[in-house]
C-alpha cells in the first residue's frame, strides 16, 4: 500500500480556508514565519490571496505584505478600503512603501497617501524625489540617530524608545544638530560601556558613507567591499538622510544579475519574474533582438552565396557548422569573462591592451589545440578527405578561434568605454558576428589554398 503524498503548507492553508476554518487557519499562520506566509499566498488565486491576508494578524499583516511579490501588493491594495490600505502603508518601512507606490497609478498614491499618518507622507515624499536606481531612493529614513553629547544612559534610552520602528538598531549613527555624520557607535559596544561614559568619546569617526545620488549597483559594491550590514546615506553637505541594510543590497544583486543575463540572452529586461509577464509583454521583449539578429545573419548568407562556387568544387559545405559553432563558443567565452569583469569593477577599459594580450595567448594555446585536434580527426576518421583540405579547415579553426577571442573581449570593453551596457555584447551578437568572420577567412584561406 502507497503512502499518501505529503501535503503542502499551501494545500493545508487552501483546505482550511475553502472549510471556513478560520480559527484554525488564523493559528496555523500565527506559527509560520511571515515569508514563508507571503510564498504561500504568492501560489495562490487573488482571491483566496486577499482571504488570507484579512484574516492575518494585525502584528504580522505589515511584515507579510513586504515579502509579497509586487504583483500580489497592489492587488491586494487596490482590493481594500482607504482606510486598511493607510494602515498597511504607515507599518512598512519607509523605502518598501515607496518601491509600492512608485509602481502604483498615481490615483491609488493620492488615494493612500492622503488617508497615511502625516510622518508615513513625510517619508515616502522625501524618498521619491529621488532618482531611480539610487542609493537615495532605496534608501531607508528609519534609524536611531545620537548626539555626541549624551552619555551612554541617554543613547540607550533613545534606542529602546526609536528602536521598535527603526530597519536596525545594531549600529547607531552620530550626528550633530545639523544633522552631520561624525560617526557611528556598535549596540553591543554601548552596552558594555559605562553608563557615564560620552558618546563623542567612544564613537568611531572612521565613517564610511554613501552619498544619495550613488548609483544602487555602485552602493552594492561598497557593501560587497566592506562586509557591512548596513551603511548610512549623506547629502551633498554630509548631512544623513538614510541607511541602506544588507536585505535592500541583495535586492539589488538580484536585479542586476537578473538583467544582465537577460541582456546577455538578447531579451530586453522585464521587472517582473517569470510566471507574472504575459505572453504578449515576453513577445515584446523578445522580437526585436530577434529581428535585428535574423537581419543580421543575412549577412553570412551573403557570404555563402557569393562563394557558393568555391564551396561546392572543394567539397567545404560540411565544415562550415563546426567552424561556425567553435567560433561563436570562443567568442563567448571571452565575452561573459570580460562582461563579468567590468560589472565588478575588476577591469577598465585603461587595461584594454593588457587584457587583448592575455586573450592573443589563450586565444593561440586554445586554438592550437583544437586545430592539432581536429587534423587527428580528420586523418582517423574522415576517410578519402585530401590532406589539403584537412590542413585548411584546420588553420581556419585556429584563425578563427583567435579572431573571436579577441571579439569577444574588444566589443565588451568599447560598448563600456562609450556607455553603453557591455552586457549587450554578449553571446548572441558576437557569434553573429563571428560566424560571418568565419566564414569570410575559411572560403579566403581555401580559395587561396586549394584553387
Amino acid at each position: 500500500m502507497e503512502l499518501q503524498e505529503e501535503k503542502t503548507i499551501v494545500e493545508i492553508l487552501k483546505e482550511l480556508l475553502d472549510a471556513r476554518q478560520y480559527t484554525m487557519l488564523r493559528q496555523t499562520i500565527s506559527e509560520m514565519n511571515t515569508v514563508d506566509i507571503a510564498a504561500a499566498m504568492g501560489e495562490m488565486e487573488d482571491e483566496d490571496s486577499l482571504k488570507m491576508f484579512r484574516i492575518l494578524p494585525k502584528d504580522m499583516a505589515a511584515d507579510v505584505f513586504a515579502d509579497l511579490e509586487l504583483d500580489d501588493q497592489q492587488y491586494i491594495i487596490r482590493s481594500l478600503s482607504d482606510r486598511e490600505a493607510s494602515n498597511i502603508i504607515d507599518n512598512l518601512m519607509a523605502d518598501d512603501a515607496t518601491d509600492l507606490l512608485e509602481e502604483m497609478p498615481a490615483s491609488v498614491v493620492k488615494r493612500i497617501l492622503a488617508s497615511a499618518s502625516p510622518e508615513t507622507r513625510a517619508d515616502i515624499n522625501h524618498l521619491l524625489r529621488y532618482p531611480e536606481d539610487s542609493a537615495g531612493s532605496i534608501m531607508t529614513v528609519e534609524y536611531v540617530d545620537l548626539r555626541e553629547d549624551m552619555t551612554v544612559t541617554d543613547a540607550i534610552d533613545r534606542i529602546r524608545k526609536k528602536g521598535v520602528d527603526s530597519e536596525t538598531i545594531n549600529i547607531c549613527y552620530v550626528v550633530t544638530r545639523q544633522k552631520i555624520l561624525v560617526g557611528t557607535v556598535a549596540l553591543r559596544y554601548l552596552l558594555i560601556m559605562k553608563p557615564d561614559e560620552i558618546i563623542g568619546d567612544i564613537m568611531n569617526t572612521n565613517v564610511i558613507s554613501i552619498n544619495t545620488m550613488t548609483d544602487q549597483e555602485e552602493a552594492a559594491r561598497i557593501f560587497q567591499k566592506y562586509g557591512f550590514t548596513a551603511m548610512p546615506v549623506v547629502d551633498n553637505e554630509s548631512r544623513m538622510v538614510g541607511i541602506i541594510t544588507i536585505d535592500d543590497v541583495v535586492d539589488i544583486l538580484e536585479e542586476e544579475a537578473t538583467e544582465d543575463i537577460e541582456k546577455m540572452a538578447a531579451i530586453v529586461p522585464s521587472d517582473k519574474p517569470y510566471p507574472k509577464v504575459g505572453i504578449l509583454e515576453t513577445y515584446r521583449k523578445r522580437i526585436p533582438w530577434l529581428l535585428f539578429l535574423m537581419i543580421s545573419a543575412t549577412f553570412t548568407g551573403g557570404i555563402i552565396a557569393h562563394y557558393e562556387a568555391a564551396l561546392t568544387a572543394f567539397a567545404l559545405t560540411a565544415y562550415i557548422p563546426m567552424l561556425m559553432d567553435t567560433g561563436g563558443n570562443a567568442g563567448s567565452q571571452a565575452s561573459v569573462s570580460i562582461i563579468r569583469g567590468l560589472s565588478l569593477k575588476e577591469i577598465e577599459f585603461k587595461d584594454l591592451f593588457k587584457i587583448v594580450w592575455k586573450e592573443i595567448r589563450v586565444a593561440v594555446l586554445c586554438g592550437f589545440t583544437l586545430a592539432v585536434a581536429n587534423f587527428l580527426r580528420l586523418l582517423i576518421f574522415a576517410h578519402g578527405v585530401p590532406i589539403a583540405t584537412s590542413a585548411v579547415v584546420c588553420l581556419t579553426l585556429f584563425v578563427v578561434v583567435l579572431i573571436a577571442k579577441l571579439v569577444g573581449c574588444f566589443l565588451p570593453m568599447l560598448a563600456s568605454r562609450f556607455g553603453f551596457d557591455p552586457a549587450v555584447m554578449a553571446s548572441p551578437f558576437i557569434t553573429t558576428i563571428v560566424d560571418a568572420l568565419s566564414l569570410l577567412v575559411f572560403l579566403n584561406i581555401a580559395t587561396a589554398l586549394l584553387a
